[in-house]
């Protein structure tokens, strides 16, 4: 039986990088994504079988139609790509876009892995991938333009859930990571109408090169661009320790009466 992928987002971008080479690693395919046209001509040019599914993942029904076939079919991977990004501050984030954003980048990957990873334990094989990004570690830093508070939080939760997985099912054959890329050379950016032709920008084949290499090397958190492999893990341990020093009492500072 041949191996088999779904990509959600695989129209362009990061998500067709992945799509382009996992066919060309001989996995047959589901692709994923608003754009039906563009769906069918990377379907012409891939060797295997692709299944072209046209679907928003923002709405209740694209979700259940993707989540029936995560859940259906027998799929070695998932790699949960799809996004938007609608950068503005939360005042002025109109409320359909809030949930547009929180659908695509929280509920959706949410309801997908859930859907894929009963099988894939079941089957004692597979790979959940989350393509998130190196925001989901800007919180601490001041504001800075473009304002992003919700879209940043959506990759944090991505990050927390793939590491929490990552541990649960780890003695089931089952594989989950995210993957932190910095800014990628895809149309992301262009859509918001940001010009970021002058910004030294990582490819998307770079991406998923490197997040097959991290996959290898058991990485939980994929981070592309980070050169120095002690940085993450040192905030792993910041983190481990913050929650680990809680306790019933409440601490000295907080005590003012």
């Amino acid at each position: 039986m041949s191996e088999l992928a779904l990509v959600t987002g695989a129209s362009s971008g990061i998500g067709r990088a992945f799509a382009e080479r996992l066919a060309g690693d001989g996995y047959d395919l589901v692709v994923v994504a608003r754009r039906r046209d563009r769906l069918e001509e990377l379907a012409e040019r891939l060797p295997t079988a692709v299944q072209i599914v046209e679907a928003d993942l923002s709405s209740p029904e694209g979700m259940d139609a993707v989540a029936g076939i995560c859940a259906a079919r027998p799929l070695t991977m998932l790699v949960n790509n799809a996004g938007v990004a609608h950068y503005m501050p939360l005042a002025d984030l109109p409320a359909a876009k809030a949930r547009e954003l929180t659908n695509v980048k929280v509920v959706a990957p949410t309801l997908l892995t859930r859907a894929a990873v009963g099988g894939m334990i079941a089957r004692g094989t597979g790979t959940i991938v989350t393509v998130a990004g190196m925001l989901a570690f800007s919180g601490p830093a001041p504001a800075s333009p473009p304002p992003r508070a919700v879209y940043a939080g959506t990759l944090a939760y991505a990050v927390t859930m793939a590491q929490t997985l990552h541990a649960e099912v780890a003695d089931t054959g089952v594989r989950v990571h995210v993957v932190c890329p910095g800014v990628v050379a895809t149309e992301f950016h262009t859509v918001q109408g940001m010009d970021l032709s002058a910004v030294p920008r990582m490819s998307a084949d770079d991406v998923v090169s490197a997040t097959l290499a991290g996959i290898a090397l058991g990485e939980a958190v994929i981070a592309p661009g980070v050169e120095d492999p002690r940085l993450l893990p040192a905030v792993f341990d910041a983190e481990l320790a913050a929650f680990g020093g809680q306790s019933p009492a409440v601490a000295s500072r907080y005590r003012t009466r």
